[in-house]
């Protein structure tokens, strides 16, 4: 007997939020789908719609190119964690930003396309529970200050960081599925996504996955869509708090993947 996503969780040890919905149509799943949950780097997808919006409208040039310097390294994973200093195009920030979550890449393409307007971005999709502080050296930032002075991380408090709602998630997933230019330009970048341990991995090879993780001690998400070889695709939003000993759960990366599938299965059925 298949478990729910619930139970899926509950094996796990986290607590779990998920929303899941078949696009084109009104048919959707949820488990605590309107909890405020963490971003973390998830934050990256509107900050690539809103490139991609900006790109279309002809008001950036996608060729345009950024230094990532030693003073923009954050370290981890792309330019962030490189030991020199490299150039590359908007476009490849937003490639990097979104297939290897590459922070320094998300500076720089915030930098250029502008945390206010990825807020009105927000407003106009009726995210009204989606909120960004900033980029990702902002959050850093917020870090610092609290680790220097002995405080609870507002960035892992949904209620004082970038935060949002699974189910608000799979609606930006939505308005990107249905945007044929700025948006099917997004979903190739997320297809890229390296990491296939969490949602990807809860799906038979047939089933194509484009995603974004987000990640911080205790906190483990990611968001994307399946799509099915009958072409019916289902977006799908998954936050967990639990196990913050480690950042390598991959117990923890699996649930996500079945969870995600296993709601995914009930709107198939």
């Amino acid at each position: 007997m298949s478990l729910s996503p619930e139970e899926i969780f509950e094996a796990a040890g986290v607590r779990g939020h998920l929303h899941a919905r078949r696009l084109g149509s009104p048919a959707a799943v949820g488990v605590d789908a309107d909890a405020p949950v963490v971003l973390a780097s998830v934050v990256k997808v509107p900050l690539a719609y809103e490139f991609a919006r900006q790109v279309a409208a002809g008001l950036l040039d996608p060729a345009d190119r950024v230094r990532a310097t030693a003073a923009d390294r954050l370290g981890g994973t792309g330019s962030a964690g490189f030991a020199d200093d490299v150039e590359y195009s908007l476009r490849d920030a937003a490639l990097l930003a979104l297939s290897v979550s590459d922070n320094t890449a998300a500076d720089l393409l915030f930098d250029r396309v502008g945390v206010e307007n990825v807020r009105s971005l927000l407003a106009e999709l009726g995210l009204t529970r989606t909120t960004v502080i900033g980029a990702p050296r902002d959050l850093l930032r917020t870090i610092m200050e609290d680790t220097a002075a002995g405080h609870p991380l507002r960035a892992l408090d949904p209620l004082r960081t970038s935060s949002t709602t699974p189910r608000e998630m799979t609606r930006l997933l939505w308005s990107i599925w249905t945007d044929p230019g700025p948006g099917a330009q997004v979903l190739e970048w997320m297809s890229a996504q390296v990491s296939w341990h969490r949602l990807t991995a809860g799906f038979p090879p047939s089933v194509a996955v484009a995603a974004k993780t987000g990640t911080m001690p205790g906190i483990r998400n990611e968001i994307g869509i399946a799509t099915y070889p009958d072409e019916s695709a289902y977006a799908v939003a998954v936050f967990t708090e639990g196990g913050a000993e480690t950042l390598r759960r991959p117990d923890i990366d699996r649930a996500i993947g079945e969870a995600a599938r296993a709601a995914v299965d009930q709107l198939r059925s």
